[in-house]
């Protein structure tokens, strides 16, 4: 076990309370550079300038030991056990935090963004409480986690769609929101059903309910799926602005 895990085996080890506070935090981070008017293409740069270093020094501590033993006598606090041996979750944070933010519209991307930070530390906390008392959708992944998950999903879309871009922008590059306050049913299905068009349009609350849902819901799925056996501090992101974004694709 990591030395800190060993002192504070609830606060540190069970609970990864300071490794949680730090995913969280992002979260909130991006939400400040939402509110200065940071766009999205220029964060990525930081995250990878950031990757690099922090990929390269991985790779170097698990080719020498006692350099291993020093990194992790150091930033233990933030690190789980199966990384002694395997690689770190920053990695992964960067690297999802880059693609989402790259390769998709702003608002896409900041929710990407949004739902790992606060999605998969609600996932992680309530499964770890309440876990053991509900069913188990997969190995270590609950009902209680996955609840956890898609009720804060539906709460950060809300949040972020529903009150901080229309209170607080419009902001540099909201031009290029995907998601406008309106869901439509494409022509051909509206057509093959016999619905006018303003009939087959939602819009205000209605709207932004079913967008907060299906936010919360790939956010849930994102979180349990296992992809390759990648890292959720990847896949969450990337799934979920492809979930959104493949959404907005059709219904936007």
């Amino acid at each position: 076990m990591i030395p800190i895990h060993t002192r504070w085996r609830n606060f540190v080890h069970k609970h990864e309370v300071p490794r949680k506070a730090l995913h969280v935090s992002i979260g909130f981070f991006v939400v400040w550079l939402y509110l200065t008017g940071t766009q999205t293409y220029s964060v990525c740069p930081y995250l990878m300038t950031a990757l690099i270093p922090i990929a390269a020094v991985d790779v170097v501590r698990h080719h020498y030991a006692p350099f291993n033993r020093f990194y992790v006598r150091v930033l233990g606090l933030l690190m789980r056990e199966s990384e002694f041996a395997g690689y770190n979750g920053v990695i992964f944070y960067l690297l999802g935090a880059w693609a989402v933010l790259y390769f998709f519209p702003k608002d896409v991307g900041v929710m990407g963004t949004l739902l790992l930070s606060w999605c998969d530390t609600a996932a992680s906390t309530f499964g770890r409480l309440y876990g053991r008392y509900t069913p188990s959708i997969r190995r270590g992944k609950s009902l209680a986690g996955s609840l956890a998950a898609f009720l804060v999903g539906v709460g950060t879309s809300a949040f972020f769609w529903g009150w901080l871009a229309p209170t607080k922008g419009p902001q540099p590059g909201d031009e290029t929101f995907m998601f406008t306050g309106a869901l439509s049913l494409p022509r051909a299905v509206a057509g093959l059903i016999g619905l006018p068009p303003e009939q087959a349009t939602v819009s205000g609350a209605m709207a932004l309910g079913i967008m907060s849902v299906w936010s919360g819901f790939v956010a849930a799925a994102s979180e349990v799926v296992d992809l390759f056996g990648w890292d959720d501090n990847l896949t969450i992101p990337v799934l979920s602005g492809l979930g959104i974004w493949g959404f907005l694709k059709i219904f936007g």
